[in-house]
Protein backbone atom coordinates (compact mmCIF):
# COMPACT_ATOMS: atom_id res chain seq x y z
CA UNK A 1 0.00 0.00 0.00
CA UNK A 2 1.44 3.70 -1.41
CA UNK A 3 0.09 7.13 -1.11
CA UNK A 4 -0.01 6.97 -4.50
CA UNK A 5 -2.94 4.34 -4.52
CA UNK A 6 -4.69 6.56 -1.67
CA UNK A 7 -4.34 9.59 -3.78
CA UNK A 8 -5.54 7.54 -6.43
CA UNK A 9 -8.80 6.86 -5.13
CA UNK A 10 -9.69 10.13 -3.75
CA UNK A 11 -9.36 11.84 -7.09
CA UNK A 12 -11.08 9.66 -8.41
CA UNK A 13 -14.05 10.44 -6.65
CA UNK A 14 -13.40 14.16 -6.46
CA UNK A 15 -13.17 14.19 -10.14
CA UNK A 16 -16.27 12.40 -11.22
CA UNK A 17 -14.47 9.00 -11.52
CA UNK A 18 -13.10 10.58 -14.71
CA UNK A 19 -9.83 8.76 -14.93
CA UNK A 20 -8.31 11.01 -17.80
CA UNK A 21 -8.74 14.26 -15.47
CA UNK A 22 -7.42 12.09 -12.33
CA UNK A 23 -4.23 11.32 -14.52
CA UNK A 24 -4.01 14.94 -15.41
CA UNK A 25 -4.51 16.54 -11.22
CA UNK A 26 -1.70 13.72 -10.51
CA UNK A 27 0.44 14.43 -13.31
CA UNK A 28 0.31 10.63 -14.31
CA UNK A 29 -1.41 8.57 -17.26
CA UNK A 30 -4.62 6.95 -17.39
CA UNK A 31 -3.28 3.40 -17.28
CA UNK A 32 -1.07 4.20 -14.57
CA UNK A 33 -4.18 5.71 -12.40
CA UNK A 34 -6.19 2.38 -12.96
CA UNK A 35 -2.53 0.18 -12.35
CA UNK A 36 -2.87 2.02 -8.66
CA UNK A 37 -6.63 1.63 -8.01
CA UNK A 38 -6.34 -2.05 -8.83
CA UNK A 39 -3.18 -2.60 -6.75
CA UNK A 40 -4.80 -1.20 -3.65
CA UNK A 41 -8.16 -3.59 -4.85
CA UNK A 42 -5.66 -6.17 -4.60
CA UNK A 43 -4.56 -6.15 -1.68
CA UNK A 44 -7.87 -4.87 0.43
CA UNK A 45 -9.45 -7.99 -1.38
CA UNK A 46 -12.44 -5.65 -2.13
CA UNK A 47 -13.38 -3.85 -4.98
CA UNK A 48 -13.72 -0.24 -4.22
CA UNK A 49 -15.17 1.11 -7.18
CA UNK A 50 -18.36 -0.04 -8.68
CA UNK A 51 -17.33 -0.64 -12.96
CA UNK A 52 -19.42 -0.82 -16.33
CA UNK A 53 -17.20 -2.06 -18.39
CA UNK A 54 -13.61 0.00 -18.38
CA UNK A 55 -15.06 3.27 -16.48
CA UNK A 56 -15.49 3.81 -13.31
CA UNK A 57 -19.53 4.93 -12.30
CA UNK A 58 -19.03 5.37 -8.63
CA UNK A 59 -18.42 3.82 -5.19
CA UNK A 60 -19.00 0.36 -3.81
CA UNK A 61 -20.49 -0.38 -0.62
CA UNK A 62 -16.70 -1.01 0.60
CA UNK A 63 -15.96 1.76 -0.96
CA UNK A 64 -17.81 3.81 0.86
CA UNK A 65 -15.97 2.71 4.22
CA UNK A 66 -12.56 2.87 2.65
CA UNK A 67 -13.18 6.41 1.24
CA UNK A 68 -13.29 8.38 4.75
CA UNK A 69 -10.55 6.16 5.95
CA UNK A 70 -8.08 7.28 3.02
CA UNK A 71 -8.66 10.83 3.12
CA UNK A 72 -7.75 10.61 7.38
CA UNK A 73 -4.68 8.60 6.01
CA UNK A 74 -4.33 11.21 3.14
CA UNK A 75 -5.28 13.89 5.69
CA UNK A 76 -2.59 12.79 8.44
CA UNK A 77 0.46 12.82 6.08
CA UNK A 78 0.15 15.89 4.81
CA UNK A 79 -0.16 17.37 9.05
CA UNK A 80 2.68 15.05 9.14
CA UNK A 81 4.38 16.93 6.26
CA UNK A 82 3.38 20.50 7.59
CA UNK A 83 4.43 19.50 11.02
CA UNK A 84 7.94 18.88 9.78
CA UNK A 85 8.21 22.20 7.45
CA UNK A 86 7.09 24.07 10.49
CA UNK A 87 10.11 22.92 13.00
CA UNK A 88 12.21 22.94 10.20
CA UNK A 89 11.25 26.51 7.90
CA UNK A 90 10.27 28.79 11.16
CA UNK A 91 8.48 31.29 9.85
CA UNK A 92 9.00 31.01 6.50
CA UNK A 93 6.25 29.45 4.16
CA UNK A 94 2.86 30.02 2.50
CA UNK A 95 -0.66 30.29 4.56
CA UNK A 96 -3.46 29.95 1.97
CA UNK A 97 -7.00 32.01 2.62
CA UNK A 98 -10.15 31.44 1.14
CA UNK A 99 -12.81 34.09 1.45
CA UNK A 100 -15.29 35.44 -0.27
CA UNK A 101 -15.32 39.31 -1.95
CA UNK A 102 -16.78 41.33 0.72
CA UNK A 103 -14.26 39.78 3.34
CA UNK A 104 -11.17 39.79 0.65
CA UNK A 105 -11.96 43.54 -0.08
CA UNK A 106 -13.35 45.33 3.13
CA UNK A 107 -12.29 42.89 6.52
CA UNK A 108 -9.04 41.57 5.55
CA UNK A 109 -6.84 44.00 4.97
CA UNK A 110 -5.87 45.27 8.00
CA UNK A 111 -5.38 41.45 8.88
CA UNK A 112 -2.87 41.21 5.68
CA UNK A 113 -1.35 44.42 6.96
CA UNK A 114 -0.58 43.87 10.59
CA UNK A 115 0.58 39.62 9.83
CA UNK A 116 3.05 40.63 6.90
CA UNK A 117 4.52 43.29 9.18
CA UNK A 118 5.28 40.38 11.44
CA UNK A 119 5.96 37.40 9.22
CA UNK A 120 7.41 39.29 5.73
CA UNK A 121 8.72 35.81 5.27
CA UNK A 122 5.50 34.55 4.46
CA UNK A 123 3.86 34.24 1.08
CA UNK A 124 0.06 34.69 1.22
CA UNK A 125 -1.93 33.44 -1.19
CA UNK A 126 -5.20 34.95 -1.46
CA UNK A 127 -8.72 33.00 -3.14
CA UNK A 128 -12.03 34.29 -3.50
CA UNK A 129 -15.14 32.49 -4.02
CA UNK A 130 -18.71 31.82 -3.02
CA UNK A 131 -19.15 30.37 0.35
CA UNK A 132 -19.54 26.76 -0.81
CA UNK A 133 -16.82 27.37 -3.04
CA UNK A 134 -14.60 28.54 0.12
CA UNK A 135 -15.91 25.37 2.35
CA UNK A 136 -14.83 22.94 -1.01
CA UNK A 137 -11.17 24.76 -0.64
CA UNK A 138 -10.52 23.66 2.81
CA UNK A 139 -11.88 20.49 2.45
CA UNK A 140 -9.60 19.95 -0.25
CA UNK A 141 -6.74 21.10 1.37
CA UNK A 142 -6.46 23.67 -1.50
CA UNK A 143 -6.85 26.63 1.50
CA UNK A 144 -5.25 26.71 5.47
CA UNK A 145 -8.42 29.21 6.47
CA UNK A 146 -11.50 29.59 4.93
CA UNK A 147 -13.76 33.17 5.91
CA UNK A 148 -17.27 33.65 4.63
CA UNK A 149 -20.84 34.66 6.45
CA UNK A 150 -23.23 31.80 5.46
CA UNK A 151 -22.56 28.04 4.99
CA UNK A 152 -19.17 27.03 6.97
CA UNK A 153 -20.94 26.16 10.32
CA UNK A 154 -23.46 23.69 8.45
CA UNK A 155 -20.13 22.30 6.26
CA UNK A 156 -19.46 18.85 7.87
CA UNK A 157 -15.60 18.51 8.34
CA UNK A 158 -15.15 21.91 9.47
CA UNK A 159 -14.99 23.67 12.31
CA UNK A 160 -16.17 27.44 12.34
CA UNK A 161 -15.15 30.14 14.95
CA UNK A 162 -17.29 33.00 15.41
CA UNK A 163 -15.72 36.54 14.29
CA UNK A 164 -18.05 39.64 14.19
CA UNK A 165 -21.17 40.71 13.77
CA UNK A 166 -22.39 43.42 11.42
CA UNK A 167 -25.37 44.60 9.68
CA UNK A 168 -26.50 45.63 6.32
CA UNK A 169 -26.90 49.51 5.01
CA UNK A 170 -29.02 50.93 2.42
CA UNK A 171 -26.79 53.14 0.05
CA UNK A 172 -28.27 55.54 -2.30
CA UNK A 173 -27.42 58.52 -4.24
CA UNK A 174 -27.21 61.62 -2.26
CA UNK A 175 -30.49 63.22 -4.31
CA UNK A 176 -32.20 60.23 -3.61
CA UNK A 177 -35.28 60.41 -1.58
CA UNK A 178 -34.82 57.90 0.96
CA UNK A 179 -31.66 60.39 1.75
CA UNK A 180 -33.67 62.98 2.15
CA UNK A 181 -35.96 60.88 4.36
CA UNK A 182 -33.17 59.73 6.01
CA UNK A 183 -32.28 63.80 6.62
CA UNK A 184 -35.62 64.94 8.22
CA UNK A 185 -35.28 61.67 10.67
CA UNK A 186 -37.66 59.23 9.08
CA UNK A 187 -36.55 55.95 10.15
CA UNK A 188 -36.84 53.41 7.40
CA UNK A 189 -39.24 50.76 6.91
CA UNK A 190 -39.22 47.35 4.95
CA UNK A 191 -42.88 48.58 2.85
CA UNK A 192 -41.23 51.98 1.73
CA UNK A 193 -37.93 49.91 1.00
CA UNK A 194 -39.86 47.55 -1.15
CA UNK A 195 -41.18 50.69 -3.39
CA UNK A 196 -37.76 50.86 -5.25
CA UNK A 197 -36.02 48.60 -7.12
CA UNK A 198 -33.23 46.89 -4.95
CA UNK A 199 -29.39 45.64 -5.93
CA UNK A 200 -27.75 43.20 -3.54
CA UNK A 201 -25.96 40.48 -3.30
CA UNK A 202 -26.61 37.04 -4.92
CA UNK A 203 -28.15 34.23 -2.92
CA UNK A 204 -25.73 32.81 -0.56
CA UNK A 205 -23.70 35.72 -0.42
CA UNK A 206 -22.98 38.27 2.64
CA UNK A 207 -26.42 37.94 4.58
CA UNK A 208 -28.79 37.87 1.63
CA UNK A 209 -30.91 35.11 3.48
CA UNK A 210 -31.31 38.38 6.04
CA UNK A 211 -32.86 40.69 4.12
CA UNK A 212 -35.33 37.80 1.94
CA UNK A 213 -35.99 36.29 5.21
CA UNK A 214 -37.45 39.83 6.59
CA UNK A 215 -38.94 40.65 3.77
CA UNK A 216 -40.90 37.27 3.48
CA UNK A 217 -41.83 37.59 7.55
CA UNK A 218 -43.58 40.72 6.26
CA UNK A 219 -45.24 39.22 3.44
CA UNK A 220 -43.48 41.48 1.20
CA UNK A 221 -41.51 40.85 -2.82
CA UNK A 222 -38.67 42.90 -3.08
CA UNK A 223 -37.61 44.23 -6.67
CA UNK A 224 -34.32 42.74 -6.96
CA UNK A 225 -33.17 44.52 -10.46
CA UNK A 226 -29.57 43.30 -10.00
CA UNK A 227 -27.72 40.59 -7.91
CA UNK A 228 -23.88 40.21 -7.60
CA UNK A 229 -21.27 38.79 -5.33
CA UNK A 230 -19.54 42.08 -4.87
CA UNK A 231 -20.24 45.24 -2.88
CA UNK A 232 -18.39 47.37 -5.52
CA UNK A 233 -20.52 46.45 -8.40
CA UNK A 234 -22.99 47.31 -6.28
CA UNK A 235 -22.16 50.23 -5.45
CA UNK A 236 -21.38 51.18 -9.18
CA UNK A 237 -25.12 50.15 -10.76
CA UNK A 238 -26.25 52.05 -7.48
CA UNK A 239 -24.60 55.49 -8.41
CA UNK A 240 -25.88 54.82 -11.99
CA UNK A 241 -28.99 55.68 -10.43
CA UNK A 242 -30.33 51.96 -11.71
CA UNK A 243 -31.99 51.41 -7.96
CA UNK A 244 -31.34 51.44 -4.13
CA UNK A 245 -28.27 49.21 -2.90
CA UNK A 246 -28.36 46.98 0.25
CA UNK A 247 -24.70 46.27 1.02
CA UNK A 248 -22.49 44.81 4.02
CA UNK A 249 -22.44 48.17 6.22
CA UNK A 250 -18.21 47.09 6.06
CA UNK A 251 -18.06 47.50 2.39
CA UNK A 252 -19.48 51.35 2.85
CA UNK A 253 -16.81 54.12 3.37
CA UNK A 254 -17.65 57.30 3.79
CA UNK A 255 -14.49 58.78 3.01
CA UNK A 256 -14.08 56.93 -0.15
CA UNK A 257 -17.85 56.49 -1.68
CA UNK A 258 -18.44 60.28 -1.74
CA UNK A 259 -21.01 59.75 -4.69
CA UNK A 260 -23.33 57.53 -2.20
CA UNK A 261 -25.02 57.88 1.53
CA UNK A 262 -25.76 55.68 3.90
CA UNK A 263 -28.62 54.50 5.93
CA UNK A 264 -28.96 52.55 8.79
CA UNK A 265 -30.56 49.40 8.43
CA UNK A 266 -30.00 47.34 11.63
CA UNK A 267 -33.52 47.77 12.62
CA UNK A 268 -34.81 45.77 9.65
CA UNK A 269 -32.66 42.71 8.74
CA UNK A 270 -31.17 40.28 11.69
CA UNK A 271 -27.33 40.61 12.11
CA UNK A 272 -24.74 38.41 10.55
CA UNK A 273 -22.36 36.54 11.39
CA UNK A 274 -19.13 36.18 9.80
CA UNK A 275 -16.58 32.74 10.35
CA UNK A 276 -13.15 31.76 10.42
CA UNK A 277 -12.99 28.10 9.16
CA UNK A 278 -10.58 25.20 9.63
CA UNK A 279 -11.01 21.67 7.72
CA UNK A 280 -11.56 19.39 11.01
CA UNK A 281 -7.95 17.32 11.90
CA UNK A 282 -5.74 19.56 10.24
CA UNK A 283 -2.20 20.42 11.15
CA UNK A 284 -1.90 24.47 11.60
CA UNK A 285 1.59 26.21 11.26
CA UNK A 286 2.44 28.14 14.21
CA UNK A 287 2.18 31.81 11.78
CA UNK A 288 -1.45 30.45 10.82
CA UNK A 289 -2.79 31.05 14.72
CA UNK A 290 -1.02 34.24 14.21
CA UNK A 291 -2.66 35.49 10.98
CA UNK A 292 -6.22 34.41 12.80
CA UNK A 293 -5.35 36.06 15.63
CA UNK A 294 -4.81 39.62 13.12
CA UNK A 295 -7.82 38.86 11.91
CA UNK A 296 -10.21 37.98 14.89
CA UNK A 297 -7.89 39.31 18.23
CA UNK A 298 -10.76 36.80 20.78
CA UNK A 299 -9.55 33.83 18.73
CA UNK A 300 -6.37 33.07 20.84
CA UNK A 301 -3.97 29.97 19.61
CA UNK A 302 -5.22 28.59 23.02
CA UNK A 303 -9.00 29.22 22.02
CA UNK A 304 -8.93 27.44 18.62
CA UNK A 305 -6.36 24.36 19.69
CA UNK A 306 -8.90 23.61 22.13
CA UNK A 307 -11.92 24.04 19.33
CA UNK A 308 -9.81 21.25 17.31
CA UNK A 309 -9.41 19.15 19.98
CA UNK A 310 -13.10 19.00 20.83
CA UNK A 311 -14.18 18.55 17.34
CA UNK A 312 -11.44 15.56 16.75
CA UNK A 313 -12.78 14.30 19.39
CA UNK A 314 -16.97 14.25 18.07
CA UNK A 315 -16.35 12.09 15.08
CA UNK A 316 -18.20 12.92 11.64
CA UNK A 317 -21.23 14.66 12.28
CA UNK A 318 -24.42 15.99 9.83
CA UNK A 319 -23.01 19.58 9.91
CA UNK A 320 -19.81 21.65 10.79
CA UNK A 321 -18.61 22.27 14.16
CA UNK A 322 -19.26 26.03 15.68
CA UNK A 323 -17.97 27.08 18.87
CA UNK A 324 -19.02 30.08 20.59
CA UNK A 325 -16.58 32.55 22.17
Amino acid sequence: MNFQQLRSVRETVRRGFNLTEVAQALHTSQPGVSRQIRELETELGVEIFVRAGKRLTGLTAPGEVVLPIVERLLNDADNLRRAGEDFAAQDRGTLVIAATHSQARYALPPAVRDFRATHPQVVLQMHQGSPQQVAQMLLSGEADIGIATEMLAETAGLVALPCYRWTHVVVVPPDHVLAREAEQGRTLTLRRLADFPLITYEGGYTGRSHIDQAFARHGLKPDVVLAAMDADVIKTYVELGMGVGLVASIAYDESRDLGLRAIDTRHLFAASMTRLALRRGSYLRRYAYEFIRCFASPLTPELVERAMREAAGEGEADGGDEFEI
